[in-house]
C-alpha cells in the first residue's frame, strides 16, 4: 500500500523531495533501472536510505513518485483559435508523449508503484485539466462544446488504451480521427 500522498511540501522536505527525484532521474539515465537501488539513490540525493524508505516505502513507490511528476505538463495547451484545432494538437502533442519510450516507462512506474490507484488518479486528474483549458477556451468563441468527460471518454481513454495496450500503428491520424469523431467529422 502507498505510503502518502506525496504534495509538493514546503522547507526541508520540499528539499528532500526535489533532491531524491533528481537522484533518480540522474541514475536512471547513468546506470539504468536494473542497477537502481534505494541506497545509490540516497546516497545521490545526499539523505539517508532510512529517508527514502520511511517517505516512500520501497523503491517502486519512489519510481512512481517521480513517474506521477513527470507526466504532469509543464504548460497550458495552445491556443490555436478554435475547439478543432486545439483539441487536435493537444491529442497529438499527449499521444507522442504517452507513447514515446520514456512515457510509456513512466506510465508503467506510476502504475506499478500504486497500488491503491492514487497515482493513476493524479494522471488522469492532469490530463482532464489540459482538457478543461481547451475546452473552457472553446466554450467563450463556440457553442456546442462538449464536457470534460465526454472529451476524457472519447479521446484520452482510447488514446490511452491503445498506448498501453495495442500500440502498434498507433500514429498522430488516430489522435485525429478520435477528435473528429468527437467533433462531428465535417466541422459542426
Amino acid at each position: 500500500m502507498s505510503r502518502k500522498q506525496m504534495v509538493r511540501p514546503g522547507g526541508r522536505s520540499a528539499r528532500v523531495q526535489e533532491s531524491v527525484h533528481t537522484a533518480v532521474r540522474e541514475l536512471l539515465a547513468e546506470v539504468g533501472r536494473d542497477a537502481l537501488t534505494v541506497p545509490l539513490v540516497a546516497q545521490r540525493a545526499g539523505v539517508t536510505p532510512s529517508t527514502v524508505y520511511r517517505r516512500w516505502g520501497d523503491l517502486q513507490e519512489l519510481l512512481s513518485d517521480v513517474a506521477v511528476e513527470r507526466l504532469r505538463p509543464d504548460t497550458e495547451p495552445e491556443d490555436y483559435g478554435d475547439l478543432r484545432s486545439d483539441l487536435t494538437a493537444w491529442a497529438e502533442q499527449f499521444l507522442d508523449e504517452m507513447a514515446s519510450p520514456s512515457g510509456r516507462a513512466y506510465i508503467r512506474d506510476a502504475l506499478l508503484g500504486d497500488p491503491d490507484g492514487g497515482n493513476a488518479g493524479r494522471c488522469s486528474a492532469y490530463a482532464a485539466e489540459q482538457v478543461e483549458v481547451v475546452l473552457a477556451r472553446a466554450g467563450a468563441r463556440e457553442k456546442g462544446v462538449p464536457d470534460v468527460e465526454t472529451t476524457m471518454d472519447r479521446v484520452v481513454a482510447p488514446l490511452m488504451y491503445r498506448v498501453l495496450f495495442r500500440p502498434a500503428g498507433l500514429d498522430a491520424g488516430y489522435a485525429r480521427g478520435l477528435v473528429a469523431d468527437l467533433l462531428g467529422a465535417d466541422g459542426e
